[in-house]
């Protein structure tokens, strides 16, 4: 019998969908399935954003490597991360909690301050939810409501062949902050360590980064998604979407100082976490050539966040290609994580 792990994720994905492809063809569903958010058509001027997600104890984070406000300032922070990802601002959350019966108050305490937190640095509203007691796993399920102005809502299937390929912040510090939660002995730099530890444990997400891109529409942005699963999984994800191509260059993936100490210290390749590692919810996006240099200054001056440009997206039948920082070119490895596997 064939099993969802022998499936995969991506593949489950496509499968569920088949069935609900009806639903899609209603005219308020702008965007359906297959994007960091559903966008609903109301009838406003402002379309709804929808998005849930959940962090499974055990699989996204444990509770002897992460404090309870950790947990749950990260567990809206993903969420909160997708509606960066359409350019959109957030608004409502819902919280379904399913707690094994030995989950101690004191947790519950920490994980509820940590989603506080969280909300009051985004303006969002925590209006509801649910709990249930069941199984040995710590889950927190929140739904995620958010909003955007009609006609600037991004999506991950406009780029174009011409267009620069760009990305916020520095990629990797995540992957290697979990690698010293795994290795925690090593003799890392305290500054490194604090840091790739702090991009682990409490992610940020680039609301205001989203919303900058937002004001120059879709045709200006062609494509906008967030890296949670790896740059190159999601990198394949837009290219798929949007049916091109990429040149993607490493001399030019953004790695932090405090990355390549964590590095150095584990002897692994940083590039390879920049690559692969994800949750770094930095924003990966497309822009229409002409504009690269208009965006890009507009999203440093209004937020003080680094903007990289690191490829530039080609024709489909060129495919997904990574030239090496010795001059080589070979196909691009998609390496970033399943669910399912």
């Amino acid at each position: 019998m064939e099993t969802i792990a022998s499936f995969g994720e991506f593949a489950l994905i496509a499968r569920l969908a088949q069935g609900i492809t009806a639903s899609a063809q209603r005219t308020d569903i702008a965007v359906g399935i297959g994007d960091d958010c559903a966008v609903l058509d109301l009838g406003s001027e402002l379309l709804l954003l929808a998005t849930t997600d959940s962090q499974v104890e055990g699989v996204h984070f444990t509770l002897s490597t992460a404090t309870t406000e950790q947990i749950g300032r990260k567990a809206l922070a993903v969420n909160l991360s997708d509606i960066a990802a359409m350019g959109g601002t957030p608004r409502y959350a819902l919280v379904s909690l399913i707690l094994p019966a030995s989950t101690s108050l004191a947790t519950l305490d920490g994980v509820y301050a940590g989603l506080r937190q969280e909300a009051e640095c985004y303006a969002t509203a925590l209006v509801g939810g649910n709990i249930a007691s069941a199984g040995t796993q710590l889950v927190i399920d929140i739904t995620l409501l958010g909003a955007i102005e009609r006609g600037h809502v991004l999506t991950r299937s406009g780029a174009r062949p011409g267009d620069i390929l760009c990305v916020t912040g520095t990629l990797g510090a995540s992957a290697g902050g979990l690698q010293t939660l795994l290795q925690p002995d090593l003799p890392y730099a305290a500054q490194a360590l604090e840091y790739v530890r702090m991009c682990h444990c409490t992610p940020q997400p680039r609301v205001q980064e989203g919303r900058v891109l937002s004001w120059f529409g879709p045709t200006v942005v062609t494509a906008l998604l967030d890296i949670s699963d790896g740059l190159s999984g999601d990198l394949a994800h837009l290219c798929e979407s949007s049916n091109v191509g990429v040149r993607l260059e490493s001399a030019t993936i953004p790695l932090s100082p405090e990355l390549c100490s964590i590095a150095k210290c584990i002897a692994h390749d940083p590039l390879d976490w920049a690559l692969h590692g994800g949750e770094d919810y930095e924003l990966l996006f497309s822009v229409a050539p002409d504009y690269v240099s208009s965006v890009i200054d507009a999203v440093q001056a209004a937020t003080g966040t680094p903007v990289t440009q690191i490829g530039t997206i080609c024709a489909a039948h060129d495919g997904l290609m990574l030239f090496g920082l010795d001059g080589g070119v070979a196909p691009l490895r998609v390496k970033s994580w399943d669910h399912l596997r």
